[in-house]
Formats: C-alpha cells, structure tokens, sequence
C-alpha cells in the first residue's frame, strides 16, 4: 500500500502539492494567490466580498467565488486565463476594458486555456462576457452574463465569443443585452445547447463553423434569432425564435444541414430566410405568426422540406421563379393552415396538391404599387382562372402531399428555478 502511494505521488507531483487557500478581501491579495498558486490548487474567496484588479491564471487550478465579484476596473480583461484545465466557478465580474480590438473580456480563455470550465459566474456590464480564444474543449455552463446597453448596439461587445475553439460547449447559459448572443467564428465540433438570448442583434451568430449543435436554446425578442452562415453539416434542433423582429433562421451559404423540430413564432418579417444554402433538410418544423413563413432565393431550390407546419403567416412562401420546386418527400408534405383541402380516404394526407403562390404574387414582389390593383375584377379572374387551370401557373413551390394536421414538436422552457426578470 505505501509502495502504491509513494508511486501515485511520483506519477502525480502536481496533484500530490495541492492546496486550499482562503484568500481575504484585502488590495492584491487575490492577484498574489494566483501568481504563487501551485498546479491543482483551490483559491476560496470570502463570501460575497469586492476583490479589486484584473488577474492571470497561469497554473491549472480552480476559483470558487462564493459569490464575491472581481472588478477589473475598467482595464483589459478581468480574468486572462494561459493554462490548462482552470475551473472558475461562482463569481461576479465586472469592470472590463473597452479595447483590446474588442475582446477586453470579463473573462478570456487564451489559445492555451485547453479544458477550462466557467460555470454559475454572474458576468455585467463588460465589453465582451467570455471570450473562448483559440482554447480546446472548453464547458461554459450556467452563466449568466448581462452585456451592456450604451451606445450603438453593433458597437457593443458579444455575449459568448467563439474563435477557433473546437470542441467547446455551451450548455445553459442566460445572455441579455450586448450585441449578439453567441458569436462562433472558424471553429468545429461545438454544442450549443439549451441556452436562452434576450434583447440582442443575434441570438446565435455563426459564422464558418462546420459539423455542430445548436439545440434547445431560446431567442425571444432579438433582432434575429439564428444566423447561421458559410457553415456545413449543423444540426439545428429543438430551438425556439419568439418575437424575434427580421428572421427566426436565417441560413447563408449553409450546406449540408438539418433543420428539424424547431419552433419559429411570432416573427415580424420572416420565420425563414435561405440565401444560397443547398442539400438542406427541414423536418418536424413550426413556422407560425409571421410575416413570412419561408423567403428562399438565390437558386436555394436543393433543399428537402417535409413534416413541417406553417400556421397563419401573412405570406406562406415567397419564391420567385419559374421552375417548380417540391416541398414534400416519400409521399409526405407539410401542414398548411390556409389549405382548404378534403381527405376522403382519411390518411392524413389531402387529396389535392397546395401551391402557395401565384402569377400575381410574384407580380407584387417584383412590384409593390400592384397592390392597389388587388381588389379589381382583372386580379380576381386570374387568379380563379390559376385556380380552375394549374397548368396557367408559373411555376414555384408545390406541395403534391400535403398534410390535414400539424404535428407540433417540444418547445423548450428555460428552468423556473433559473428565471431572471431584471
């Protein structure tokens, strides 16, 4: 036995060192612990104290916070983290700077900080949360992080900042407030799951970020909910985009991704803008209460769209174009709420084809002043003739399986016991 014990030593001297240290609430004192720290140490702060200035963490070890905040005073980032396996837990930060080509932080994880852990800190009020620089496999956990409100909000910092950072994840936080929510830029092999965005440019802003989740996060009241661009292989599922104001989803130059399960309500101008975005699949899908359910252009044809249930939006899809483009797969389409349709042998499917636009729908688009025309007897007998003889059609989305029901998926709810209304 203490031949095993004096070998476990050996193999683990960092370990086998390790302290708990208290640290008080006195000037330096906090900046002295973490310069003399040894690897796998655990700083202790007093409960709910002021610690004053900003820190570097360049031995693996963990902070509880007990509540106390950390103010850096209005100089870079509160907390720089260079070395591995650093565990921040329970603090309050504030007081970044407002440069650092805007990454002053509340707190930064360097391109050395591989496997650190920031989880239950309060961070407000600095130019950007937390700033996940090049680290690997980083957990952000159960934040909640407060951005602030001066200025422009494009002038502002973001939430979460994701840079080349692969196999990070993002697991539960509360971001309101700031510029956008989460901004992933060049990283792969993320998860963003369960997290909630308010009064923000962008829930999720993402950009190059290939073979990733973004899952069971809530948007409500953003600009736009998620952006998702120049990426392949994400899997969007489970989310939810309430009362965002331009786009629940936007997709750019996104490949090879599947959109499924998502709830997109209530948004002023699109539940679904696609941009160029190929060899995606919309499955399981509510599109409900928007100015539009779908926008897709730029020769966006290529995308396989089925189950899903578009339900009082003012336009169901704006498409303009002169080929026909089928929204439904293996003898299955979507749900349309302004479908007036029969189904005589009760399979659940109608017995006739919905088309949602016609000749003088894309007359409108291309020209808005048309519409003071909509009224007359000429626009009322095209449209009956559209109607009575589809071939007149100029082509467009067709739904030649469209369902009498919509099958309605999850919708996710931030915890009651995480609720914050301030």
């Amino acid at each position: 036995m203490i031949r095993a014990l004096a070998f476990f030593i050996l193999l683990f001297p960092a370990l086998a060192g390790a302290e708990e240290v208290a640290v008080p609430p006195e000037a330096g004192a906090l900046v002295m612990a973490t310069e003399n720290a040894g690897a796998g140490d655990i700083l202790r702060l007093s409960e709910n104290a002021l610690y004053i200035g900003a820190i570097e963490i360049s031995v693996p070890l963990t902070i509880i916070g007990n509540g106390a905040t950390i103010d850096g005073q209005g100089t870079g980032s509160v907390i720089t983290v260079t070395a591995e396996n650093v565990t921040l837990r329970d603090l309050t930060v504030i007081g970044s700077g407002s440069g650092g080509n805007g990454l002053d932080a509340g707190i930064t994880l360097s391109k050395t900080a591989h496997g650190a852990v920031v989880e239950e800190n309060t961070l407000i009020g600095n130019l950007v949360g937390i700033d996940v620089h090049g680290a690997n496999n980083a957990l952000i956990a159960r934040n909640y992080i407060e951005g602030r409100q001066g200025k422009r909000m494009n002038d502002r910092g973001n939430g979460i900042y994701i840079w080349n950072a692969p196999g990070t994840r993002v697991i539960g936080n509360d971001v309101r407030y700031g510029r956008d929510g989460l901004f992933v830029n060049v990283s792969r092999d993320n998860e963003f799951i369960g997290n909630r965005f308010r009064d923000l440019r962008f829930a999720v802003h993402y950009m190059y970020a290939n073979n990733s989740t973004v899952s069971g996060n809530i948007s409500e009241g953003n600009h736009l909910g998620y952006a998702i661009m120049y990426s392949n292989n994400v899997q969007i599922e489970g989310n939810l985009s309430r009362n965002d104001r331009n786009h629940g989803i936007m997709m750019n130059y996104t490949n090879r991704s599947e959109v499924r399960n998502n709830t997109i309500e209530q948004v002023e101008d699109k539940c679904v803008f696609i941009y160029n975005a190929h060899r995606n699949s919309f499955s399981g899908n509510v599109f409900a209460g928007c100015g539009i359910g779908i926008h897709f252009t730029a020769g966006s044809e290529r995308n396989a769209l089925s189950g899903n249930a578009f339900i009082g939006n003012r336009t169901q899809v704006k498409y303009v174009g002169s080929k026909w483009v089928e929204w439904s797969r293996e003898g299955r389409g979507n749900y349309w709420s302004d479908h007036s349709a029969f189904d005589l042998d009760a399979n659940g499917i109608a017995d006739s084809a919905y088309r949602p636009n016609d000749i003088m729908d894309q007359i409108l688009w291309r020209q808005p002043a048309a519409k003071s025309l909509l009224g007359s007897p000429a626009v009322q007998l095209i449209r009956w003739s559209q109607s009575a003889f589809p071939a007149m059609l100029p082509g467009g989305v067709i739904d030649s399986f469209p369902l009498m029901a919509p099958l309605l998926p999850a919708i996710p709810q931030w915890p009651a016991t995480a609720q914050r209304t301030d």
